[in-house]
């Protein structure tokens, strides 16, 4: 399976402008909220039009804006789950989930009934169900299609955390048997879960696409670096080839390869370590608060450093460390 998008469209605060391919793999946009990542799937689909582009499926070409191309979403053989889950409210449960089905309909809806624990409620109407279940209507609708992509657009915001956690795996065992899909999230739990490849958005642009480990384990921008859960992020200037100026924290570091144009750097809040005794790259921090959050203790010093440990820190004597080759240099 290939999908290639190269498509432009203008939105009210930016212009939406991302290329890329998908190759037999789960690929995730990962963003905040507003910065195009559903109007990225929504034009996939074929429910909105960008305004200049190429979108092509498997050779199949979706849309093509300077050859006047554009196929219905039903035409597209993509397989869609609406963040408003969009399900016909005159049609049972039933009826909703084997609408676009293909084959033998009775079979898709016994074994979706059951995948996504709707026993019982074949004959309800969206109206009578709970978000939770009609999403779960949604997503057994889209499987039971003939797509040969799956577009997913936050497909868990509406669970809780048992039900997410049991729908996850049974996605991710889905996603094998496709070999392709596209979810869009703004969970950096979901994506590292779920996703071979992600591609974090901005503002309605790709600000960095690698493969999962990569973009989590050394973002190349800040916004990256924001989006996978880094806490401590400073403007930063290099002094030499080995040391560094964190100017929010007021701190001098050293770390490996610092770029020279260095504009911020960061650590992870886990990446973090206690020590006893002074050395390279640890300090005595004034601790502001400690937090003890559910598996683990959160200490916030007064620069603003969050650290995230497993014990409770001893209050009276230590020295934070920033692990060199633990240290995230950020270009821009």
């Amino acid at each position: 399976m290939v999908l290639r998008v190269s498509i432009k469209k203008k939105l009210r605060d930016f212009t939406l402008d991302v290329d890329f391919a998908v190759r037999d793999e789960i690929f995730a946009l990962l963003g905040a909220s507003g910065c195009g990542k559903s109007m990225t799937l929504k034009c996939i689909a074929g429910i909105e039009t960008p305004d200049a582009g190429k979108i092509i499926l498997n050779g199949r070409t979706l849309f093509d804006s300077e050859k006047k191309i554009n196929l219905p979403p039903q035409a597209r053989r993509a397989g869609y789950l609406f963040q408003n889950y969009a399900l016909f409210p005159n049609m049972t449960v039933a009826e909703n989930i084997t609408f676009a089905a293909t084959g033998d309909k009775f079979s898709k809806l016994k074994e979706n009934i059951a995948r996504f624990q709707l026993d019982g409620l074949e004959n309800a109407y969206p109206a009578q169900l709970s978000g939770g279940q009609q999403q779960r209507v949604a997503l057994a609708r889209v499987l039971t299609s003939h797509a040969e992509i799956l577009l997913l657009d936050e497909p868990f915001s509406a669970l809780d955390s048992h039900l997410k956690w049991q729908l996850e795996l049974q996605l991710a065992d889905i996603f094998k048997f496709y070999g392709a899909a596209i979810f869009v999230s703004h969970d950096r739990g979901e994506v590292y879960r779920l996703a071979d490849t992600v591609a974090v958005m901005h503002n309605g642009a790709i600000d960095t696409l690698d493969k999962k480990r990569e973009v989590f384990q050394n973002p190349k921008t800040l916004a990256a670096a924001v989006l996978t859960g880094c806490k401590n992020i400073s403007p930063a200037k290099k002094i030499s080839d080995d040391f560094l100026f964190a100017e929010d924290w007021n701190l001098t570091l050293t770390a490996e390869n610092i770029p020279d144009d260095l504009k911020f750097v960061a650590v992870r809040a886990h990446d973090l370590q206690f020590q006893n005794a002074a050395g390279v790259n640890s300090f005595r921090l004034q601790i502001k608060k400690v937090v003890e959050d559910t598996s683990r203790f959160v200490v916030v010093f007064d620069n603003n450093i969050r650290a995230e440990i497993v014990e409770r820190p001893d209050l009276e004597k230590f020295f934070v460390h920033f692990p060199p080759d633990r240290i995230i240099l950020l270009c821009r």
